[in-house]
């Protein structure tokens, strides 16, 4: 049985699909190696200090040559999580040492090139909480329920 495939024409580009199951299987194992970086290495930065990053998602680029790290920091002494104003400093201090920790992680991961890392703040967890915010407004929750009313 022939696969049918979509070669673009001179002048076209082929439509993204999303990533192959090669650069998400890369992904996840940067981001097991990572977390062991995080959690065994000794990474001086005050910024760092008391702040428990959390990686949430790794993509790598087709090559696998470029790694984007989402991470979420947390903790720094405060019951409510981070505050906002060191979030920003974290990642800053994370992308200042990417190269020390790309040095580990080509040391502990069995691939042909180890990828340049750039860390980004995951919005992800804020998205979801003004999305339950949202969803428990008396208004909303009114709609909701008639929504349920008319599938009886």
């Amino acid at each position: 049985m022939k696969r049918a495939s979509y070669t673009p024409g001179k002048g076209q580009k082929a439509e993204a699909i999303g990533p192959t199951q090669r650069q998400l299987r890369a992904g996840e194992l940067v981001r097991h190696a990572l977390v062991e970086i995080l959690r065994e290495e000794e990474i001086h930065d005050e910024a760092l200090h008391g702040v428990s990053i959390t990686v949430t998602e790794v993509r790598c680029s087709p090559d696998l040559r470029h790694a984007t790290i989402f991470v979420e920091p947390l903790g720094a002494g405060l019951l409510t999580g981070v505050a906002p104003e060191k979030v920003k400093p974290a990642i800053d201090a994370l992308n200042r040492h990417a190269k020390f920790m790309r040095g580990v992680l080509g040391r502990m991961i069995d691939m042909k090139f180890t990828p340049a890392l750039k860390f980004l703040h995951d919005e992800s967890f804020n998205e979801a909480s003004r999305l339950n915010a949202l969803f428990s407004r008396p208004e909303v929750a009114q709609d909701l329920a008639l929504d349920q009313d008319d599938e009886d």
